[in-house]
């Protein structure tokens, strides 16, 4: 442990550079009245597939003319549907001045990022894990032989997931691949996490609260295909839709 400079004493911190699966919430309105209907329409019955999550706040896709948005009143918004923003891009110099004063950091700008995609066509919002872009390389597929509790995560970066115990409710499996779960998968699983529309999601249970591919999710809140509710079964994304196929 380094010590601190001119004393003897060590060291009690260090600083080193870290890097976090973010879901990101792209607004595509002002009007809090209409966003907190699609709020509870769409996640009001599901009120633990994001338990205090962090969250990115994405307002460029929504418009700047009125009415004006009520930061905090967001914050709040959505910290009753358990997310929690901690981050905000776009907006307006006004937005980012309430984001300041509300303790939210501002996230740069990227480039070439895609259009949203969602399975809710009136949803004006959609969940995305984004992660650092970074060069390709060649990293092998990551297995996890231990079953996930609540509140553990995995993720595989640059490649593909393969979980050979249960993901339960609460725990959360990500790949930049594909993921398998020969287990019952009970929890989030995320595929594709930068945007791969090839990637998919395999089961040998298939009983999630979520699933995503390149940023397509759906939850508890619409029921499975009784064909693959708890068997094994793919997912793919056709299209802005996720087709559920029994294997």
């Amino acid at each position: 442990m380094a010590a601190i400079a001119g004393t003897s004493l060590p060291a009690l911190f260090e600083l080193r550079s870290a890097s976090l699966t973010l879901e990101a919430l792209l607004l595509r309105t002002r009007d809090l009245a209409a966003l907190r209907q699609s709020l509870e329409e769409h996640l009001g019955a599901t009120p633990g597939a994001f338990d205090g999550e962090p969250v990115l706040l994405d307002l460029g896709p929504a418009p700047e003319e009125a009415p004006a948005l009520d930061l905090p009143a967001l914050v709040a918004m959505l910290q009753a549907h358990r997310l929690r923003p901690v981050a905000v891009r776009g907006g307006t110099s006004d937005d980012l001045r309430a984001a300041a004063a509300l303790g939210l950091i501002e996230a740069p700008e990227t480039s070439g990022a895609r259009e949203p995609r969602t399975v809710f066509k009136e949803v004006v919002h959609e969940v995305r894990v984004e992660v650092p872009v970074e060069v390709p390389v060649e990293v092998p597929t990551l297995v996890i032989d231990k079953p996930l509790r609540s509140g553990q995560q995995v993720y595989a970066k640059g490649g593909d997931l393969i979980v050979l115990a249960a993901v339960n409710f609460g725990a959360e499996v990500i790949a930049d691949g594909h993921v398998h779960v020969y287990a019952p998968l009970r929890g989030k699983a995320i595929a594709g996490a930068r945007g791969n529309t090839e990637a998919r999601i395999f089961s040998t249970c298939l009983e999630p609260e979520l699933v995503a591919i390149a940023g397509t999710y759906r939850t508890t809140e619409t029921p499975l295909p009784a064909e693959v509710l708890g068997k094994p079964a793919q997912i793919r994304l056709e299209g802005d839709r996720l087709v559920f196929q029994p294997v």
